[in-house]
């Protein structure tokens, strides 16, 4: 029997999209007024679905998907400037996109191999991103 658990957590970081290897005009008309740094309140909701262990009645236990999560998301990316602050985004640009696939392939690596993981980012209410590994 298959099920999916889902923690939601937060954390607030600045950044801006700009691309280093365009002008500045050109930042400007692609990225428009996210080419200056600006902060979001980022949400998020970690998913991982598999088999529901017959011993214990967990897909993953919670409490260590917490500690995961806190770890991996919460500890890595508040309260920084993501652009200047983490050496992983220096010349990767921090769409929102790009944030989450980051963030998928953190968690992936301290779960089980056999539960299947997705991640929603919210940048804005309105604003958010799937990803599942695909």
């Amino acid at each position: 029997m298959k099920a999916t658990i889902s923690r939601r957590g937060h954390f607030s970081a600045a950044h801006r999209l700009y691309n280093n290897h365009w002008n500045y005009q050109k930042n400007i008309e692609v990225f428009g007024k996210c080419a200056y740094y600006h902060g979001h309140n980022y949400e998020y909701i970690v998913s991982v679905t598999g088999e529901i262990d017959v011993e214990t009645g967990f897909v993953l236990n919670l409490q260590k998907l917490r500690d995961i999560l806190r770890e991996e998301i919460e500890k890595f990316f508040d309260h920084k400037n993501i652009n200047l602050d983490l050496k992983e985004f220096s010349s990767v640009n921090p769409t929102v996109e790009n944030l989450v696939v980051f963030m998928w392939k953190k968690i992936n690596k301290r779960i089980s191999s056999n539960l299947d993981l997705k991640i929603t980012l919210y940048e804005t209410e309105n604003n958010f991103v799937e990803y599942d590994g695909k």
